[in-house]
């Protein structure tokens, strides 16, 4: 395979939690010889396999899967770790003569690699971060990302309220330099991409029916032993970054004896529902993306029949 000015060809399956991603992404490698580099912020991280819906060894057919289960769950790891992990496999992936296909839904990270992202160290200062961290410790998840919604009003969209590390690191570009956090993405993307890339999004017309996936699949995960995993780790001590995995911080009051198990499930298909909301408020943005409506097609054969039709024309291959 040969791509325009020696770029390596990458392709990316993306789009809201429950949408099939893994399963194309599965079938998508098969035809074309490819392999799966995650694209998950919290899959990222060891453990909580049920809870962040990792794909199993059934699931993956086969197929090598890349960055799922490699952070110690008490670690906290970014956007700049993911980009220089990804990097790595994605050229190894290539040396091989094989595909890599991104798939995941965490579109910070993919926008982050796909757009060669600058990380400036120098947009980091210790004490601004201590502070925003006391704050955020004395008044709490909500009203940092008020404060956030207010000086960037993009951003605070597409970060839930309480995945603080990202509403401080937000806050902390704003103060040291006068820019929202949005337009400093913007403004330190590289000059050129890495990557010939094609992009494919799996989408619902229907809403209601992505929300209907969802809530079933939640029930599955439940019945798989979500609970008892997220027990596991409740009491084994701290999470770090991965405490804000959905599934997981739902059920802390049914371990501390403050809700029944029903209810915190029916938080978690709640949060879940926000979050596919987010993921495709950000994605929708991305004019790259070619859509393919998943409640408009029988089944994965011709879903992956009209991702075919999309790479072929992308000429990536």
């Amino acid at each position: 395979m040969s791509t325009p000015e020696n770029k390596i060809p990458l392709l990316v399956v993306t789009g809201p939690t429950a949408s099939g991603k893994t399963a194309l992404g599965v079938a998508l490698a098969k035809e074309y010889d490819g392999e799966v580099v995650s694209a998950d912020s919290m899959q990222i991280y060891k453990g909580l396999n049920v809870a962040t819906a990792k794909p199993t060894e059934e699931e993956m057919e086969g197929i090598p899967h890349h960055l799922i289960g490699i952070v110690d769950i008490g670690e906290s790891f970014s956007a700049a770790d993911y980009v220089k992990l990804a990097k790595e496999k994605i050229s190894e992936i290539r040396s091989r003569g094989r595909l890599p296909i991104m798939v995941g839904g965490t579109g910070l990270y993919i926008n982050s690699l796909i757009d060669n992202i600058s990380f400036d160290s120098a947009e980091t200062d210790g004490s601004v971060r201590r502070r925003l961290t006391e704050e955020a410790e004395r008044l709490g998840a909500e009203e940092m990302h008020r404060r956030l919604a207010e000086t960037d009003p993009e951003t605070a969209e597409s970060v839930p309220t309480q995945n603080i590390v990202r509403v401080i690191r937000a806050l902390e570009v704003y103060e040291l330099t006068g820019m929202r956090f949005s337009d400093y993405k913007r403004a330190n993307k590289g000059s050129d991409s890495d990557y010939n890339v094609c992009m494919i999004g799996l989408g619902f017309r229907d809403r209601e029916k992505l929300y209907d996936r969802i809530n079933r699949r939640v029930t599955v995960m439940a019945e798989n032993g979500m609970t008892e995993e997220c027990r596991a780790v409740y009491e084994s001590g701290g999470l770090g970054t991965a405490c804000q995995a959905i599934g997981y911080k739902e059920l802390i009051p049914f371990f501390e004896g403050k809700a029944e198990l029903e209810d915190c499930l029916d938080k978690i298909r709640q949060s879940s529902r926000r979050y596919a909301k987010r993921q495709l408020t950000w994605f929708r943005r991305d004019d790259r993306i070619c859509w393919i409506y998943v409640d408009e097609l029988c089944n994965l054969y011709e879903i992956i029949k009209n991702c075919k039709k999309i790479v072929a024309k992308s000429k990536i291959l």
